[in-house]
């Protein structure tokens, strides 16, 4: 296990930001269990509190079962990033291209569907420096904007996209268990 009392000391002591210790890196087939078990934590970090046991169990069997993520993982359309300190999984990135989109499937677009870093490290730059990757895989990628769907209910991931330049354009329902629940949908233009 990651000692973070261990690692928030030295960070203390030399006035360190965790940020500066973390790397990003592309998650593989390799990280399969690694992705299901970021994905697992982070979600239930930020939504378990606001739902039923229930309705979160059943996202989560179906969302981040190892075959899901595996058929995820292998779709050319999408990409995983993975924020590491040491060899430790802190956060992740999931981009998705054209069809593999989970609404608009615009060619000339890149969908954030999911930043999601450790409770205990949010407002140290992670998910900040997971954003930028996005930022640099979509100008790589010459697409003319960004989009992404955050919870209504999540003010903290609204104020981080505006932040960003991120301005609403519609909204849609996102199904958790048998609860449907309103997505603001996000969009940063490029071009």
């Amino acid at each position: 296990m990651f000692d973070w009392l261990r690692i928030f000391e030295i960070k203390n002591l030399f006035n360190w930001k965790i940020m500066s210790l973390v790397e990003i890196k592309r998650g593989t087939i390799n990280d399969l269990v690694d992705l299901i078990d970021i994905g697992r934590k982070t979600f239930c970090e930020t939504f378990a509190k606001d739902n039923s046991e229930e309705n979160m169990n059943k996202y989560l069997e179906e969302g981040f079962s190892a075959d899901k993520v595996r058929a995820e993982i292998n779709d050319p359309n999408s990409m995983f990033y993975l924020a590491m300190v040491s060899d430790q999984v802190i956060g992740y990135l999931k981009l998705n291209f054209g069809q593999s989109q989970t609404e608009l499937n615009d060619e000339s677009s890149l969908e954030i569907e999911r930043i999601y870093v450790l409770k205990e490290l949010h407002g140290e730059g992670v998910g900040q420096k997971l954003y930028e990757k996005a930022v640099d895989i979509a100008r790589e990628k010459e697409v003319n904007y960004i989009w992404l769907g955050v919870w209504e209910k999540n003010p903290r991931a609204i104020r981080f996209y505006e932040k960003n330049g991120f301005v609403e354009f519609d909204k849609h329902v996102f199904r958790l268990g048998d609860d449907g629940q309103t997505d603001i949908m996000m969009k940063l233009k490029l071009k």
